[in-house]
């Protein structure tokens, strides 16, 4: 018993001597670099292309929309009353177009006939009558201005029967191919300006363009939407990713391709296979650290995307992600 006591001391010695080797050993190891990222999602804005107010919002948080889904309707008078308007006035250019295809109705034609063969008899007439005054005038009866005036007036009689020819013409004819033209196209136009303003009426009922969760309703009933702005906004779960900020120094460990296993805690430190999508090609920010004791620089930090490789249940955008290397 007494001889076993002597060896106990130095092999408690030697376990010390051990235990505390063991100890300084850990404490120069190096530590683990850990890498905090979060959750980010594809985001989308339900808005309108015009301007109104508020009729009714079909959706809340949380609801989960498909695509062509209502999401909410607009109230706008004006609008209508534009639609009004437009319609009037591609009637009226119908009504003109349809003028200028058919031409002068029959009795135009007529009238103009009739006219061209009144100033016609009365060229004859005045031809007949100059005839007289000539005669007379050889015979000493009247004086040469009579002769001049009866002659003046059949030269002017014949120049209104060939004016009221080119009417009676002009009637039969129709409009010309240039005018019809001109009335068709502005019918064409009266018609667009209707169907732009339809489309505007159309946009007062505002569908989802995204399958998506609603994540925020920024508008109620009543309030008026500008134009363009995002009264309800969609997440889009199944499009979600994570992204880091990753020291240059780290960078080759996350090259585009390159997987790795991230925790998240707000899963129950659930282990999450991701690969790396995207790298940012400029540098967000400087993070200081000094490589010598004797000199030290700035280490920039560049945005990191990578994506699960299988579908996550219960993930959420703004989850931290826990990469250590």
């Amino acid at each position: 018993m007494r001889q076993g006591r002597p060896l106990l001391l130095p092999l408690l010695l030697v376990l010390l001597v051990a235990w505390l080797g063991w100890r300084f050993w850990l404490a120069y190891q190096p530590e683990p670099v850990r890498l905090q990222g979060q959750i980010e999602a594809q985001q989308y804005s339900v808005s309108s292309k015009v301007a109104g107010r508020i009729d009714q919002v079909l959706v809340k948080k949380g609801d989960v929309l498909t695509k062509g889904q209502l999401a909410f309707t607009l109230a706008s008078p004006e609008i209508e009353a534009k639609l009004s308007q437009a319609k009037a006035g591609e009637a009226a250019a119908g009504a003109l177009a349809e003028e200028a295809e058919k031409g002068a109705r029959a009795q135009q034609i007529a009238a103009a006939k009739d006219q061209w063969q009144q100033a016609k008899v009365a060229a004859t007439l005045r031809g007949t009558t100059y005839q007289r005054v000539a005669n007379l005038h050889r015979d000493g009866v009247v004086a040469l201005q009579k002769r001049d005036e009866a002659w003046t007036a059949w030269q002017a009689a014949k120049y209104s029967e060939g004016m009221a020819w080119q009417q009676y013409q002009l009637a039969l004819e129709g409009a010309r191919e240039e005018t019809k033209v001109a009335a068709r196209e502005k019918a064409k136009m009266a018609a667009g300006s209707v169907a732009e303003v339809e489309a505007y009426l159309a946009d007062t009922r505002i569908t989802s363009p995204h399958d998506g969760e609603v994540a925020q309703v920024l508008l109620r009933s009543g309030e008026l939407a500008p134009q363009g702005f995002p009264v309800v906004t969609l997440l889009d779960m199944e499009d979600a990713w994570a992204q880091f900020h990753v020291r240059e120094d780290l960078l080759p460990r996350f090259a585009v391709g390159a997987e790795f296993d991230a925790s998240i805690p707000g899963l129950g430190d659930q282990t999450v296979r991701f690969k790396v999508t995207h790298v940012a090609v400029m540098g967000d920010f400087a993070t200081w650290r000094a490589t010598d004791t004797r000199q030290g620089f700035d280490m920039k930090s560049f945005q990191v995307e990578a994506r699960p490789l299988q579908p996550v249940e219960g993930l959420r955008v703004g989850m931290s992600v826990l990469v250590e290397l």
